[in-house]
């Protein structure tokens, strides 16, 4: 998907971020607005967080609302919801945070909730940082309790895990 976008925009370095901003905040592009979920969102909000003019988004958004494959990409964008990462420590919720050697390389993912499930463990949230769109992409796994310390020797075998840190 990335790789598309890319290929429409390469051309202005500044929507190519204004892009990269709705995409990471799930925002999509309908009828010349952009919006969260159902929420619209002023085009001079986006405008500060991708650090441009509001000119710049209203162009991008009607470049994508002109190109039928960008179009496709972002009329029904969704965003996902948010993290329990940051109040998992006032719901006493675990957190554990595997950064990939490789974050294309398949089975992180499988094998570190198995390992998690094999103790008892359930999990209320995963999520994968997209490796296009993240410069860290990582896997976060909320859980239903805290990690034991002695899980993330086993989680540092699983092929492809570079590190771990466990909050």
């Amino acid at each position: 998907m990335w790789s598309k976008i890319v290929s429409h925009l390469k051309e202005y370095p500044e929507r190519l971020e204004v892009a990269r901003i709705l995409v990471k905040n799930g925002l999509s592009v309908r009828n010349g607005r952009i919006y969260c979920n159902e929420i619209e969102i002023p085009p001079v909000r986006i405008a500060r967080v991708a650090g441009v003019d509001r000119r710049t988004v209203t162009y991008t958004v009607k470049a994508i609302e002109e190109n039928p494959e960008l179009q496709a990409i972002f009329r029904d964008m969704r965003s996902a919801g948010h993290s329990l990462r940051e109040i998992a420590r006032h719901l006493n919720l675990g957190v554990v945070e595997i950064i990939p050697v490789d974050a294309k390389m398949p089975g992180i993912l499988a094998k570190s909730t198995s390992l998690i499930a094999e103790r008892n463990i359930g999990i209320r949230q995963a999520i994968v940082d997209d490796p296009e769109l993240a410069p860290e992409p990582r896997l976060t796994l909320i859980t239903e309790t805290k990690i034991p310390g002695e899980l993330v020797p086993e989680l540092l075998k699983v092929k492809g895990v570079a590190e771990v840190l466990i909050y």
